[in-house]
């Protein structure tokens, strides 16, 4: 029988995720102090959102001097700090993506971004992964299929699935046993075809499912997906709310496919921790919006203060390198949860590039069984290590270990944390073999 929730702070709702016990009263760089005095080392970016870690110096600037003269204006207003950040958005990203519109979080730009799709397109469907997580809001939780659908009654209509490939449990395969994402796209587009009514506007995926558990598109994926679309007269949006801005050891997730999408939607790392968002799509789609009376009228749509913080992030990533940093902590990263794969039989894959990596943690590698039993008490003995970690838990999927520290972190810290998730795994580990025996 599994332990009662603990009691919740009194005045607050309770939002889906059990709160940690600790109080967090401060951070800095890649870590966290709680009340306490305890010391975190910060494996998840805050919600995989700090980029630049905690108390960046420049951030703090940023925002005091945007909050001393300009932080908030009437949504018609335009500022210099939008047009900059407008501008150096753009000039990251490959033609014809240069329209930009500056919101405030990941759901607001997916829902931003699908309306856009279905005003150009003149249709309303809209395809996501079964394992998808694109926001909260009603447009963007109907494209939503990983959590939250039961009990809330009907979801916008047209919202259809396509199988997550998965590489490591897809039930399609080649004789040799490798995964066979070309038949299981077919298969899903054939799905789709057939639920249609033949109104297809957009196709919204994330290059790599975080939430999902860390599923990396396979290479060629990408393409063929926007070879469907195209088929359909369907746009491809892209949600690089967490693959976004180097986390992945390319400015874009997309980058590594060469395919870039119809529509791309930035959150969480664009600001660096701070409600920031965007949507950005070229001048075609842009002015088919715009002549049928796009309306996403919102109270801080072009803020100068989320245009400030959002212009600085961008220009300390291309200053200091970050994006070429995170591909060389990446290999290292991948390396180190290679050799705990290669060592741990309960540590059945490690997939992700970059510094957005995870592990799954199976029964065995043979059977691939899930493991509820080992979630609950490595993400505590982390805890007591100083580690903060996030596992994903979805039926049929054994738990995620979820990896996302900031792009600054040190070489001497990402190594401090493997060292500590290691420790954690073999304490874990033979706990639960005690209990089995």
């Amino acid at each position: 029988m599994s332990a009662p929730d603990p009691a919740p702070p009194e005045h607050l709702i309770r939002y889906g995720v059990p709160f940690a016990p600790d109080l967090v009263e401060r951070a800095r760089g890649s870590w966290v102090v709680t009340r306490g005095g305890a010391e975190l080392l910060d494996f998840t970016s805050g919600q995989m959102s700090a980029l630049l870690g905690h108390g960046h110096p420049e951030i703090v600037e940023t925002v005091a001097q945007a909050a001393a003269t300009l932080d908030h204006l009437h949504s018609g207003m335009l500022s210099p700090p939008l047009l900059d950040c407008a501008a150096a958005l753009a000039g990251t990203l490959p033609a014809p993506l240069s329209k930009v519109l500056l919101v405030t979080t990941g759901a607001e730009s997916n829902e931003a971004a699908l309306k856009m799709a279905k005003l150009a397109t003149g249709r309303y469907e809209v395809v996501s992964f079964d394992r998808s997580w694109h926001g909260m809001t009603s447009g963007a939780a109907a494209a939503t299929f990983s959590a939250g659908r039961r009990g809330y009654g009907p979801t916008i209509p047209g919202n259809l699935a396509l199988p997550t490939p998965d590489a490591y449990r897809s039930p399609f395969r080649h004789a040799d046993g490798s995964h066979d994402w070309e038949t299981e796209l077919e298969f899903g587009f054939d799905a789709v075809d057939r639920q249609s009514t033949g109104s297809l506007a957009a196709c919204l995926v994330e290059p790599i499912l975080s939430s999902g558990g860390i599923v990396e598109l396979p290479p060629g994926y990408l393409a063929r997906l926007r070879e469907k679309c195209a088929e359909r007269g369907m746009l491809l949006v892209l949600d690089e709310a967490q693959t976004g801005l180097g986390r992945t050891g390319t400015m874009y997730a997309f980058e590594r496919d060469g395919v870039a999408p119809d529509v791309l939607t930035l959150s969480k790392t664009l600001g660096a921790g701070l409600p920031v968002a965007a949507v950005v799509t070229s001048p075609e789609i842009e002015q088919a919006c715009h002549e049928h009376g796009f309306l996403f009228y919102t109270t801080h749509v072009s803020d100068p203060l989320a245009a400030s913080v959002a212009h600085t992030v961008l220009r300390v990533v291309a200053r200091d390198g970050l994006v070429e940093r995170a591909r060389r902590l990446g290999e290292q990263m991948h390396d180190r949860l290679a050799g705990m794969r290669d060592r741990y039989a309960e540590v059945g894959d490690v997939r992700g590039r970059g510094l957005l990596q995870g592990i799954e943690l199976v029964r065995d590698k043979d059977s691939r069984t899930p493991a509820p039993e080992l979630i609950g008490g490595l993400t505590e003995d982390c805890r007591r290590r100083g580690l903060h970690v996030n596992i994903v838990q979805l039926a049929g999927l054994g738990g995620v270990v979820r990896m996302a520290p900031p792009l600054t972190i040190t070489e001497d810290e990402l190594h401090h944390g493997l060292d500590v998730l290691d420790a954690a795994l073999a304490a874990t580990l033979g706990a639960v073999l005690t209990r089995r025996g």
